[in-house]
């Protein structure tokens, strides 16, 4: 059994045709179940390593009451001012926490993707593409992917806040566990999955209708899901914005934030989060870090989409060259 050879995608208006002599094999639609768990868990720790610095850049600039300190005007800015006055390795710190939770949440999400894809499309499009199967599938694997990423994201979002009391990870879910206990660490769940489900039902038909436009045959073309990744993580990134500075306040409890609003205690719930931010910021608060929130999406789902793909076509391609006979 082999893999079909394509020919390369027509391009849209604008954008060069591949040329002739590149030719790109058909990705696999039978993959199973450990190759997208396998290309899924690779795929989303690349996705949340590699940005990792900005992604921290991101949730000092959606603090709504900032130390002068840690005022930020561009992301640049902020990485050198960062860098210089806290040292190099600052802007990583809390990255282990991250990749312990985006394998397994990735492996799940992409899995749960796949499968919820093709089942709905059967039943609404008869096999064929539909945007809403995308959308309803892409929701539905956020279910488990946040449910695993919420308390990675609770200790993650906390080291890097500046000042943050906490050196080391362990330390930091120790303290937080013994101070506010078990439920902090899914305080901002239910924010997360307000501003996860729109967002991945956003990302994946973006995605998908990108893919109709510039990769119609569905073949193994890393320019195209290069292109499709960042334009859906752009466009789904922007329109969230304001759920996630929400979901920021609710994991990093922002004390000079939550004196300022004369709010005592912790702050728990998405529509008190709402309230607050708008208290304290006012409509251009729930945008605060829209640029860096887009800089760190663009290249996290081009990179996520782009070494799923290839790690889907060559797992796939693999086992089928072990099964062929020699």
């Amino acid at each position: 059994m082999e893999l079909s050879r394509g020919r390369p995608a027509a391009a849209l208006p604008g954008m060069e045709a591949e040329s002739p002599g590149e030719d790109y094999e058909s990705l696999p639609t039978g993959a199973s179940l450990s190759t997208h768990m396998t290309a899924g868990a690779v795929a989303g720790i690349l996705e949340h390593t590699v940005m990792y610095p900005v992604d921290s850049v991101k949730t000092r600039m959606q603090s709504l009451q900032p130390d002068p300190k840690a005022q930020y005007k561009s992301v640049y800015g902020a990485l050198k001012k960062i860098i210089h006055t806290e040292g190099f390795w600052r802007p990583l710190r809390g990255i282990n926490v991250t990749v312990l939770g985006a394998g397994p949440a990735h492996a799940m999400y992409f899995a749960c993707y796949e499968k919820m894809k093709r089942t709905l499309s059967d039943i609404i499009h008869h096999g064929g593409n539909s945007h809403l199967a995308n959308g309803i599938a892409g929701s539905m694997a956020t279910l488990l992917h946040d449910a695993v990423m919420n308390p990675a994201e609770v200790v993650k979002q906390r080291m890097q806040m500046y000042n943050s009391p906490y050196k080391t990870v362990l330390e930091c879910i120790r303290a937080v566990h013994r101070t506010e206990g078990l439920a902090a660490f899914y305080r901002s769940y239910t924010t997360q999955l307000t501003m996860n489900v729109p967002f991945q039902a956003i990302h994946f038909i973006t995605y998908e209708f990108m893919q109709e436009q510039i990769n119609p045959r569905r073949e193994y073309n890393p320019r195209s899901h290069v292109l499709s990744g960042a334009i859906a993580g752009a466009v789904a990134a922007a329109a969230t914005t304001p759920l996630d500075v929400c979901k920021t306040l609710l994991n990093t409890q922002e004390n000079m934030a939550l004196s300022s609003a004369n709010i005592s205690g912790h702050l728990s719930g998405m529509a008190n989060a709402f309230r607050t931010v708008y208290q304290l910021g006012g409509i251009p608060g729930y945008f605060r870090g829209v640029q860096a929130r887009v800089i760190y999406q663009m290249p996290s789902t081009a990179i996520a989409w782009s070494v799923y793909e290839f790690f889907k076509y060559f797992l796939t391609k693999h086992k089928l060259e072990k099964r062929a006979p020699y």
